[in-house]
């Protein structure tokens, strides 16, 4: 072969080879740059949708479950929101724009049944704050008005005398109560709501006595603080109301009042239906150790006899004295006679005068005839002590 037919072949083969090369380089760079700009696009967009899904997705996941378990939380037996159903809507009126008679004060109001009424303030948190509290407690279930609470003591007596230092029960009969419900008072004070059992208030009963000193009817309002006796009654008693304390030791001479003070089961005063009723509460005032045979009963007592007596004495006077009153009568004519048959003969009156100084009318000695009218507290065929209403 020639050189000048060669040369020309090989000058092509170099040119062929320096392009495919160049191709090479090219593929190489395109490669490169694919690769860059895919990986970079795809990351780009890879970043950005799974940032947006797991965003959406975290979204949802956590508004899902806060709002699950602040529904579950607030939806449940602690609730600490108000149920929109349970407001009040009087509690949000003063009361004075509703026919309000002259001189009534205006009520508080709230709108969310005063929930919110104890902050900032002593909470009483179930105890017995010497110095003041408030207590953010419902009053609770309320009674119908035919079943409020009454009490009346059966022991003792009004008016009635006990010997000093004797053992003394206190008996009080009290109307729908569901007695011998009594919760810790020193953990438990006011901490719940009043309930009820059969429409009848579930509580107890306490009975206090308090000295009234030398002055068996004071004007002046006793101080709260100072009681001889007082205690809780935490049974139901005879199950048909009867409930009973006793004071084994008795207490020294003097004047006292003795009052029930009816609670439900956390101890604050039971709470009624209406405003006009009577209280569900009694008091008895009594004496100890002045020998006066029961006080009333001997005021009733004495009346009686002393009645008899003087309408007695009015009769034997009128009798004996007949010659003086009434045979004076007969013998002297209209200023004799006629005082005999009007009991005026001036003895026989006079004998009258005794028996009226014995109790109050005693008796009259009407001359001869001598009636004795028995007008004392005590009445004749009277039972001794007659029932009398008790002073609150």
């Amino acid at each position: 072969m020639r050189f000048t037919t060669l040369l020309p072949m090989l000058l092509a083969a170099g040119v062929a080879q320096a392009q495919f090369g160049q191709g090479g380089n090219n593929g190489g760079n395109n490669g490169q740059n694919n690769g860059q700009n895919n990986g970079q696009n795809n990351g780009q967009n890879n970043g950005q949708n799974n940032g947006q899904n797991n965003g959406q997705n975290n979204g949802q996941n956590n508004g899902q479950n806060n709002g699950q378990n602040n529904g579950g939380n607030n939806g449940g037996n602690n609730a600490l929101a108000l149920n929109a159903d349970l407001v009040q809507d009087n509690s949000n009126a003063d009361g004075l724009g509703n026919g309000a008679e002259e001189g009534q004060a205006a009520s508080q109001t709230d709108g969310a049944n005063f929930i919110n009424f104890c902050q900032g303030k002593t909470l009483t948190n179930g105890l017995q704050v010497r110095e003041g509290s408030c207590n953010g407690i419902v009053m609770g279930e309320i009674p119908g008005a035919g079943q409020m609470v009454s009490a009346v003591f059966n022991s003792p007596k009004n008016n009635e005398d006990i010997a000093a230092n004797s053992p003394i029960t206190f008996s009080v009969k009290i109307a729908n109560l569901q007695a011998g419900s009594f919760t810790n008072p020193d953990v438990t004070y006011y901490s719940a709501p009043q309930a009820l059992q059969g429409g009848q208030v579930v509580g107890h009963t306490h009975i206090t006595v308090q000295d009234l000193g030398g002055n068996a009817n004071p004007t002046e309002p006793l101080n709260a603080e100072d009681f001889v006796f007082f205690k809780g009654i935490n049974d139901a008693g005879n199950g048909q109301g009867l409930l009973s304390a006793d004071l084994a030791a008795g207490l020294p001479a003097g004047n006292y009042r003795a009052c029930s003070m009816t609670s439900a089961s956390n101890h604050q005063p039971v709470i009624m239906p209406v405003a006009q009723r009577g209280p569900q509460d009694d008091c008895v005032r009594f004496t100890v150790g002045q020998g006066n045979n029961n006080g009333g009963n001997n005021g009733g007592n004495n009346g009686q006899n002393n009645g008899q007596n003087g309408g007695d004495q009015g009769q034997n006077n009128g009798q004996n004295n007949g010659q003086n009153g009434g045979d004076q009568g007969q013998n002297n004519g209209q200023n004799g006679g006629d005082q005999g048959q009007q009991g005026q003969g001036q003895q026989g009156q006079g004998q009258g005068g005794q028996g009226q100084g014995g109790q109050g009318q005693g008796g009259q000695g009407q001359g001869g005839f001598g009636r004795g009218r028995g007008r004392g507290r005590g009445r004749f065929n009277k039972p001794k002590f007659a029932a009398r209403d008790f002073i609150a």
